[in-house]
């Protein structure tokens, strides 16, 4: 149990001691830093089940409090709320606990396995900047989830099969008509075709089909005919496509390994084929399924429903499979193969209403267990200074690639070149660059779109990802020129050295809360204060040649617990420190 909750329980009890109880206790920073460090804002819901004052209770609460050594200036204000400073040996016993051992200021949940299923990359389509969003959320999440202590199953959950597929089977059939996997009277075996593609003509071949086929009713006719045949197993279309999926994946692969996201598994939606007839009987035979306009639907309205909620389409009247069906034998064989406790997803916001009808078609008809937690996980955009989606100066979609160089070459304008050397810039600039990306597109609150402006985001002033690993490179460079083995906490100066000290401790509350809303901005946040109040602890007081060896080793130990909190938090971040900067 972290410093701050066990501290709350034993108000708690200090409260049940004075004679009230509550099963729980309000215990927050307190509003007026200038009055104390933590508010107990309990006297007014306590004077309405005892029918006292609440001022009277607080004073009644307040004359407890002060037997405890841990607080000093309990006080007052308004008409009930209590404030309370911690005690310097308090605070400092405290932050020396941590020192010595980091776990003890850290919440960890009650075990559950979670799979998570962000990422959701198309197989055949360049990763453009649309695709940031899930993949760094989820990676995020994903992290913090298992940094307090639950077991995580990751899945980029892959668009491998679908529309695309047969549009990039045509395209590659137009400008390479006598490949054999077009040939008819092929008796050879598909694996032996020498054919290569690079990603590079996969992100120009999916465009160029997509524009014709929408501009040719029979391009989009064969289209949808390769696609057909692709599902139904044809052997030249799945062995071309498999190749495609081989160059698609690694590009892929590479490009998710930039901003430093991998997962567990790496499976698309062609996975769940073997569970879907196994699905589409089940629901058949438990009558789940009802026909409508020669389609099969399942109808997930409720009673309560304040608007219509349109039913979930299964088959289509063609007999085909949709998106949505392979969800559901997803989700299925999910729970078949995984002793699961809780599904997230992680996708764009617009996509919610899907994953309701997706959610309730689920348990509406018993195809996972009742106990199953589904969680969908909406996100907004990333917008570029216009406000609109953001883009390329000729107004097309940007690559995440592109995005990253972008970065890239603003971060190398601005490098020390006397601190780093020439063979490490390009490599110190990519991790800064990668910083300030997933840096700037955590900070807002999960739902809410942004604006991304590069050369604001990778400035080293302000909140920024390049203010934050300059400051902790900062700290690791001053610990090393202490060049000390050991040090604690022995005395605060003033509150330019308790400001950082006190906030280290509020580092549990906010962890647990960004594992409860699925996003990272308190943490974001979180970590700027903490280190914007060590900056003005640091240029306020020389450490290093400080001749109060007490004060000294004091801030050595608190720069080392600062230092090690943010380490902790940029890699939850999934954000990589570079040696120098």
């Amino acid at each position: 149990m972290s410093i701050l909750k066990n501290l709350k329980t034993s108000i708690k009890e200090i409260i049940k001691q004075a004679g009230y109880e509550l099963d729980d206790i309000t215990f927050v920073s307190s509003s007026r830093p200038d009055l104390g460090d933590f508010q107990i804002n309990d006297a007014m819901r306590l004077s309405k089940i005892y029918n006292d004052n609440p001022k009277n209770i607080a004073e009644n609460i307040v004359s407890y409090l002060k037997k405890d050594s841990r607080f000093i200036n309990i006080n007052i204000a308004g008409p009930g709320f209590i404030n309370l400073t911690l005690s310097p040996y308090f605070l400092q016993t405290s932050l020396n606990q941590i020192l010595d051992d980091f776990e003890v200021n850290i919440d960890k949940e009650a075990p559950k396995k979670i799979f998570m299923d962000y990422g959701g990359a198309n197989i055949a389509k360049t990763l453009h900047v649309g695709h940031l969003r899930s993949a760094n959320i989820g990676e995020a999440v994903k992290r913090l989830a298992k940094y307090l202590g639950l077991e995580v199953i990751s899945d980029v959950h892959f668009g491998d099969i679908g529309r695309q597929s047969g549009m990039v089977i045509s395209e590659i059939k137009r400008r390479y008509p006598n490949l054999e996997y077009f040939n008819n009277d092929f008796k050879g075996n598909y694996e032996d075709i020498e054919f290569t593609i690079t990603p590079e003509e996969l992100g120009e071949i999916y465009p160029t089909a997509s524009i014709a086929a929408k501009n040719d009713e029979k391009r989009m006719e064969e289209v949808v005919e390769i696609t057909k045949d692709l599902e139904e197993g044809h052997k030249a279309y799945n062995a071309l496509w498999e190749k495609i999926k081989e160059t698609s994946i690694k590009d892929i692969k590479n490009v998710y390994k930039d901003i430093n996201t991998t997962f567990d598994l790496y499976e698309g939606e062609s996975t769940c084929y073997p569970y879907i007839p196994e699905v589409i009987e089940y629901l058949e035979k438990n009558n789940y399924l009802i026909e409508s306009e020669d389609a099969k639907i399942i109808d997930v309205s409720e009673e309560t429903d304040n608007s219509p909620m349109p039913p979930l389409v299964v088959i289509k009247s063609n007999g085909a499979t949709l998106y949505a069906t392979r969800e559901l034998a997803t989700m299925y064989s999910r729970i078949k193969r995984y002793n699961l406790d809780e599904i997230w997803y992680f996708a764009d916001f617009r996509q919610s209403l899907y994953f309701e009808q997706v959610f309730r078609a689920v348990k509406k008809s018993s195809l996972v267990p009742n106990n199953l937690i589904l969680g969908f996980y909406g996100f907004g955009t990333m917008n570029g200074k216009d406000g609109k989606p953001f883009k390329t100066r000729d107004g097309s979609v940007m690559s995440l690639k592109e995005l990253i160089n972008i970065l890239q070459d603003e971060t190398q304008k601005r490098l020390n070149k006397e601190m780093v050397e020439e063979d490490k810039r390009e490599e110190t600039a990519k991790k800064i660059a990668i910083a300030a990306l997933k840096y700037a597109d955590l900070i807002p609150y999960r739902e809410t779109d942004y604006i991304f402006d590069p050369e604001k985001f990778v400035s080293l002033d302000g909140k920024t990802g390049p203010y934050l690993l300059y400051s902790t490179i900062r700290m690791k460079s001053l610990l090393s020129k202490a060049n000390t083995k050991k040090y604690a906490i022995k005395r605060f100066k003033d509150n330019t050295d308790r400001n950082p000290a006190l906030l280290l401790l509020k580092l549990p509350q906010v962890l647990t809360k960004c594992l409860e809303q699925k996003s990272l901005n308190e943490l974001t946040d979180y970590i700027y204060k903490l280190t914007s109040s060590y900056n003005t602890f640091y240029n306020e007081n020389k450490v290093i040649t400080e001749e109060d060896n007490d004060l000294k080793e004091s801030w050595l130990a608190l720069t080392a617990l600062v230092y090690n909190t943010n380490i902790e938090i940029l890699n939850i971040l999934g954000i990589d420190i570079p040696e120098k900067m």
